[in-house]
Parts: structure tokens; sequence; C-alpha cells
């Protein structure tokens, strides 16, 4: 018992170390650096690192897509660059919720899965997705401009998708759902529907100024975890 709480104060500092590295950078600003580490603390006691693992996975494939393709993006007006700590509330406090229950109830684990699958498949599609030229809306497939919120492409879907596969994958090998099928299929499924949550009401209400992207990014990751347990609890 005393040299696991002394374990897990050692990945506490590394993610001190962590959080440091992502404001040094300019990822982060310094309360979402906070906000990250809070939360981090969260899931490290009540969880395990290995849930953690999978947060600190979405956070990396985040930042290398927000990079991709900068002076485009940047173009285009759509280059997000430093983010706060709304980004990391609205992305991250469901999958801690999640977490926090996570280690007691296996339905949890397949919430915390859908909830950052979720996160991770929408930032894929947002910061990807707005280098395909052809983009539609999603709720009457009009033509619009890359960077519309609610809007849908192929390359944006795929890398969606994708996104929540890596997580699935990742899920299972660091032991967040110890079977295969379960961790995959939830997280693509959990993940793609509330990536596609987030573009309907990022088109319904997000373009009419009555939600910001954060309110869409939570409302998304609640809808992404509510699919992945019910997945758990009447599927597997």
């Amino acid at each position: 018992m005393v040299e696991q709480l002394m374990i897990n104060w050692a990945y506490v500092i590394l993610l001190f170390i962590l959080g440091f590295i992502t404001y040094r950078r300019k990822s982060l600003d310094l309360f979402g650096s906070a906000v990250m580490i809070i939360m981090g603390i969260i899931i490290i006691f009540s969880a395990g690192v290995h849930w953690l693992l999978l947060i600190v996975l979405f956070l990396v494939l985040s930042l290398l897509a927000t990079k991709y393709s900068k002076k485009y993006k940047m173009s285009l007006g759509q280059f997000e660059g430093r983010r706060t700590s709304k980004n990391v509330i609205s992305n991250g406090v469901v999958a801690c919720f999640m977490a926090a229950f996570g280690g007691y109830y296996l339905t949890f684990a397949g919430g915390f899965i859908g909830a950052i699958a979720t996160a991770t498949a929408d930032t894929l599609a947002s910061e990807i997705g707005v280098l395909d030229h052809h983009p539609r809306l999603i709720t009457n497939f009009q033509k619009v401009d890359p960077g519309t919120n609610g809007a849908i492409s192929p390359l944006g879907t795929g890398i969606a998708v994708l996104g929540a596969a890596i997580i699935g994958l990742a899920a299972f090998f660091l032991g967040v759902l110890s079977d295969f099928a379960p961790a995959i299929v939830v997280s693509v499924v959990s993940g793609t529907a509330g990536c596609f949550a987030d573009s309907i009401l990022g088109a319904l209400f997000e373009n009419q100024g009555w939600l910001t992207n954060e309110h869409v990014n939570l409302m998304a990751t609640i809808v992404g975890a509510l699919i992945g347990i019910l997945l758990m609890t009447f599927v597997f």
C-alpha cells in the first residue's frame, strides 16, 4: 500500500513536469495546465496511471493534429493555437468523472473510453478535416467553407474513426478494458457518434451563437460517455 502510494506520487511529479512542458511550449495556458494537472491527480488516485495515459495519448494526438499544416490553417483563420482551461474542462471533465468511478464499476470504464474517444475523434476531425476543400453541413449537406461549425467531410470522418480506434487499441493495451472487442467497439461507436453529435450541435446551435465551442465539446463528450456506458451495460 505504501509502495503504491509512493509510486502514485512519483507519477504526480511527472504530471507536473508534463504540465510545465505544455505551458512552456504554449500548447496550454497557465490555468489550462493547472486544470490538466488537477484532473490528472484525481485520475491517478481514483483509477490509476494507466487510465491517465489514455488522456495523455489524447493530448499528444491533439497537439500533433493542431500543429499539422499550421500555416494553411492560419491562412483560413482556423488555427486555434494555445488552448485554455475552458478547452481542458470541456474535453476532459466528463472523462475525469468517469475515471473517478471507473475503478469500481466496469460500465464507467466504457463511459471513460467513450468520452476520450469522442474528444479525440472530434479534435482530429476538426484539425485535419479542415484540410478537405469540399465539406458539407451535416444538417442539410450543403457545401460550406472549411472550418464551418457542423461541417463534415470524408477526410474528417475518416480521421475521426481512426482516432477513436487508436483510443480503443490503447485502452486495451493499457488494461482499461481487458477484452479487445469491447475496447474497440466502445471506442469506435461512441467516439464516432459523439463526434457527429458535436457536428449536429455545432450546426444547429453554435452557428446561431446559442452555444460556445466549449459547450458543444462538453455535450458531445457526455453523449460519447453515455453511449459507452450503454454499450458496456447491454452489449458487453
